[in-house]
C-alpha cells in the first residue's frame, strides 16, 4: 500500500522581506502565512519546524496507541509536545534534535510496559525513521 500526502507552500519576495503560505490538500492549513520573522524572530505565524514538531508528535502518538493496542492496552490520554531545535552550524541551518515530551494515561499500564511501548513507538513511527536528527524521549504516565 502507498499513501501520498500532499503540503505545499507559495512564497513571494526575498528571504528577510518576503512573505509565504503554507497549503495542506485536508484545508487544515489553508493559505496559513509563515516567513522569516515567523521562524527566526518569534512574529505570529508558522514555520517549518513547528510544522514538523506537531507532525512528529502526531506520528509517535498515533504509533504508540497502535503498540499498545498489540499489548492489549488502550489510553485514555496521549499528550505529545515535540520540540525542534533549528541551528546555524559552519554550512547553514540544520535540525540536530526533536526531544518528544509524552504524559500518557493507561489503565493497567505499568512503568515497563510503558517505557517499551514508547520506545518502540519512537523508533518505528514513519517520521522518526525519516529524521536523521537526536530523538530523545520523555515518557511518564499521569
Amino acid at each position: 500500500m502507498k499513501i501520498r500526502r500532499t503540503g505545499s507552500a507559495h512564497w513571494e519576495g526575498g528571504l528577510k522581506d518576503g512573505k509565504g503560505a503554507i497549503t495542506t490538500a485536508s484545508g487544515a492549513l489553508s493559505g496559513y502565512p509563515y516567513g522569516f520573522a515567523s521562524r527566526f524572530e518569534g512574529v505570529a505565524g508558522s514555520n517549518p519546524e513547528e510544522l514538523l514538531g506537531a507532525a512528529h508528535a502526531a506520528c509517535f502518538t498515533m504509533a504508540l496507541s497502535l503498540v499498545l493496542a498489540e499489548a492489549g492496552l488502550t489510553a485514555t490520554a496521549l499528550d505529545t509536545t515535540a520540540v525542534v531545535t533549528l541551528e546555524q552550524g559552519e554550512t547553514g541551518y540544520f535540525i540536530p534534535t526533536v526531544e518528544l515530551t509524552l504524559r500518557a494515561s493507561i489503565p493497567g499500564a505499568d512503568d515497563a510496559t510503558f517505557q517499551k511501548a514508547a520506545a518502540t513507538a519512537k523508533a518505528n513511527c514513519p517520521l522518526s525513521k525519516v529524521l536523521n536528527a537526536e530523538i530523545s524521549l520523555d515518557a511518564a504516565l499521569v
